[in-house]
């Protein structure tokens, strides 16, 4: 896909143009609408990237279209399933060898789809739980070394699902609720040999997969946001700027919520409540 931001999030932005100049970020899920657009901005104010992802067609041509963002830009490609954590070390590798260095870590690699409790099987449940929470603590461990070595900076892609129930979503939600208790407790045990964890944690965000899935009715979700409108890409760009520069420096083991307080309104559960989950859990055919 087209990248979303271009030299204007630059000429445009609060940002000083260089901020990340010389800095390297490794990025799983690269490839994906929200941390692609987190690796634009990266890269457009002065940052290197790895791209991780599990598909190699969308992973090099995302390395690709990104490294057109800046003339001196460097970005690879890095093939990667991130549950197996030899494979994130191979990729921590690589990036070294061609980089140089990595500083920043996005956490971002997800499953997701819809699906009640009743036909959730144990190995869907599975499945997500291992590339959302194993593979970002794989993730975390593969880069460790050098997020020590240049007292880096880690962001974890999350969600607001488990802050309150949300239909069809059991899997993600208990994932997440994993991923932000990861974060919080590498805050503390890393905090002292200066790396920072933080969480970046979407709400409604326009163009993702998860909002075309969840949401029926758009002008009834933007209703419920307080702010009156969707999220962007941007917006949660801007949070990852935040978070990785100077400004940042003490934010450590935080959530940053970018949902417009959304989910103070208990507007996740969309319009799957209760007819559709009703009918759903009273199919007689339920999956182990």
């Amino acid at each position: 896909m087209p990248s979303t931001l271009d030299q204007s999030f630059v000429t445009n932005s609060v940002w000083k143009p260089d901020i990340f100049k010389g800095k390297v970020v490794f990025v799983t899920g690269g490839a994906g609408t929200i941390c692609r657009v987190q690796a634009e901005a990266l890269i457009l104010l002065g940052a290197n990237a790895a791209i991780i992802g599990r598909n190699k067609e969308k992973t090099d041509k995302a390395a690709a279209e990104l490294s057109q963002l800046r003339p001196d830009a460097k970005v690879i490609s890095c093939i990667v399933d991130v549950r197996e954590v030899s494979q994130l070390v191979e990729a921590a590798a690589k990036t070294v060898r061609e980089l140089g260095r990595i500083d920043y870590v996005i956490a971002g690699a997800a499953g997701n789809f819809l699906c009640d409790f009743n036909h959730l099987s144990s190995n869907a449940f599975k499945s997500v739980i291992a590339i959302d929470l194993l593979g970002s603590y794989n993730t975390i461990k593969a880069t460790f070394p050098e997020l020590r070595k240049n007292k880096g900076a880690i962001i974890f892609v999350s969600a607001t699902l488990h802050y309150y129930g949300v239909p069809f979503q059991i899997h993600v939600g208990a994932a997440k609720a994993g991923v932000d208790a990861l974060s919080n407790a590498l805050a503390v045990e890393l905090g002292p040999l200066g790396i920072r964890s933080n969480v970046i944690a979407p709400g409604p965000i326009e163009g993702t997969e998860g909002l075309e899935r969840l949401v029926k009715d758009r002008a009834k979700t933007i209703s419920q946001v307080p702010l009156q409108r969707l999220g962007t890409t941007r917006d949660i760009a801007e949070a990852t700027v935040y978070l990785f520069s100077p400004a940042a420096s003490f934010i450590n083991g935080t959530v940053a919520v970018v949902d417009g307080a959304s989910w103070q309104t208990g507007s996740g559960v969309g319009d799957l409540y209760p007819v559709t989950i009703k009918h759903q859990n009273e199919d007689p055919g339920s999956k182990l």
